[in-house]
């Protein structure tokens, strides 16, 4: 994926690698039990990469210099691009990526915006 920036010398923060726990190949699975056992191993990566993602809106909240740029209708727009076109890369239905980021952008936006009004109050 090159969603961002090329990466200089000067990056203040190391990124945590987010650990999957071992599970059976989805082409492999042999029983209910373990595809649910895959399934609540990515759950839990996917829990920690969604925090980071709030805690990178926690961090636009402190920055932005006002209420009205917390919500930007091109950079939805853009995300919800970029994710669908990683999603093809991945064959992730669109079916599925489209909605679940558009929720996803929809609830940091309003977490964003509490953030930012709790810390101006």
């Amino acid at each position: 994926m090159s969603w961002s920036a090329p990466l200089s010398a000067d990056v203040l923060h190391k990124p945590q690698i987010v650990a999957v726990d071992a599970r059976v190949d989805p082409a492999a699975c042999q029983s209910m039990a373990e595809v649910r056992q895959g399934v609540d191993a990515l759950d839990r990566a996917l829990v920690a990469l969604i925090a980071e993602r709030q805690r990178y809106m926690e961090a636009a909240a402190r920055i932005k210099p006002n209420r009205d740029a917390v919500h930007d209708d091109a950079r939805i727009e853009d995300v919800v691009a970029k994710v669908l076109a990683a999603a093809q890369g991945q064959h992730l239905s669109p079916d599925i990526a489209e909605p679940v980021w558009r929720t996803l952008i929809d609830r940091c936006i309003a977490h964003e915006f509490s953030v930012y009004d709790r810390t101006r109050s």
